[in-house]
């Protein structure tokens, strides 16, 4: 097979042998170019129609910029620090008359220097009644058994406690926050119950029948606060949420046949009347104690040690409804001659997993604590019966861990 051959491309000729040929000049890179290799011709030149790679040329030294480093921050040394608890300010004075109870209220009531509203300050259930600007004290006047106040009979004593209460206040204005905290002082008046407190009083040497009669049948209720060995009553009203509140039924019987105390209801309220919002019933039905049955507390009564008293332990709780944790208990206890049996109307029963069970072991009595155990009224029966007596202690103060308190 014969390869053709490639015919050989001659530059035209001109006739004219004095005009040049133009040949495409060659201008000077500014760059730095090698050839990859030899193509027709001899290393290092270029030839026609071949593009020549560039060889970029890296960094001739290693960077030594860095990040800057974070300041580091001093450490503290050690200080010495000791929490301080606030103390109570003397912001309280009260005067004991011969009937009545004179209670002065100093605006700056914590000592902060925050003067706090007279709409946040009660005397039991009652209000200020009157204020001085001048000295920025509020005043509070009342007798003896106003107010929602307690008495109390010892042997050498009559006790009245009126309880001044302070509620913190929102602000006019909307804003959602407080900056002072609730907090209750309690005042009592002693007074000695062999002495006459009035003054040229004609005593009798001889004692009425009536007088008498109502001696040899008189009966002391009372309901008292416990320690946890039920020995004293508890000087502190103060609890906090979880904690077991110990209270103490008893009737003091003078000249009379033995009797035993029950309580037929208690209800639980946020100021001195029972009749107030919110309020919650923990013993109703004549006797039975539901709250465990409701909430699912420890709350129960104990076994009974003496006739004349009934305990039994409540858990400490707060109205939701209320920022105070202020909780007034009042009970209506009664009296019942030892000879009287037990029924479904004189009974203590607490709810437990396995049912109902009476203190005085008579359970089939408590079988009417899930419906209803008696169709009379109690509060009906107490103007007329002197073996019923209503009862209160309180106020509790039940307090979230971590609250501050006066």
């Amino acid at each position: 097979m014969q390869v053709p051959q490639q015919s050989e491309t001659r530059m035209p000729q001109s006739s004219q042998t004095n005009n040049p040929i133009l040949v495409p000049q060659r201008f000077p890179s500014p760059f730095s170019m090698q050839t990859a290799g030899v193509v027709g011709g001899k290393p290092g030149q270029d030839a026609p129609g071949v593009q020549s790679k560039q060889l970029l040329q890296g960094p001739m030294e290693t960077l030594a910029w860095t990040f800057p480093s974070l300041p580091e921050e001093p450490v503290q040394p050690e200080i010495p620090f000791e929490l301080r608890n606030p103390l109570p300010p003397n912001s309280v004075g009260a005067q004991c008359g011969e009937n009545s109870v004179y209670v002065e209220v100093m605006e700056d009531f914590f000592g902060t220097g925050q003067l706090l509203m007279a709409s946040g300050f009660a005397l039991g259930v009652c209000a200020p009644t009157g204020q001085d600007n001048n000295a920025r004290v509020l005043l509070f006047e009342s007798e003896l058994h106003g107010c929602g106040s307690m008495l109390t009979v010892t042997e050498d004593e009559l006790v009245y406690t009126f309880s001044l209460v302070y509620s913190p206040q929102e602000f006019s204005n909307g804003v959602p926050i407080v900056r002072s905290s609730g907090a209750v002082v309690s005042i009592e008046c002693h007074y000695p119950r062999m002495h006459n407190v009035s003054s040229n009083v004609l005593v009798p040497t001889w004692l009425p029948y009536a007088a008498t009669k109502v001696a040899e049948e008189r009966l002391v209720f009372s309901l008292k606060l416990m320690t946890d060995e039920w020995q004293f009553e508890r000087p502190s009203n103060q609890f906090f949420l979880g904690d077991i509140v110990n209270i103490e039924a008893s009737v003091k019987m003078y000249n009379h046949v033995p009797f035993r105390v029950f309580v037929d209801r208690c209800i639980a309220t946020v100021s001195p009347d029972v009749n107030s919002a919110p309020r919650y019933s923990f013993i109703e039905n004549n006797g039975c104690l539901v709250d465990a049955k409701f909430t699912g507390s420890s709350s129960r009564y104990l076994p009974r040690t003496q006739i004349d008293k009934l305990q039994f332990q409540l858990e400490a709780f707060r109205f939701q409804e209320a920022n105070s944790g202020l909780v007034y208990i009042t009970c209506i206890l009664k009296a019942v001659p030892v000879a009287t049996p037990t029924s479904s109307e004189q009974k203590a029963c607490s709810f437990s997993p396995n049912g109902w069970v009476s203190v005085d072991e008579s359970d089939q009595v408590c079988g009417c604590c899930d419906s209803t155990c008696s169709s009379s009224n109690a509060s009906d029966q107490i103007l007329g019966d002197l073996r019923w007596e209503q009862a209160s202690v309180g106020p509790l103060n039940v307090k979230e861990f971590g609250f501050g308190q006066l």
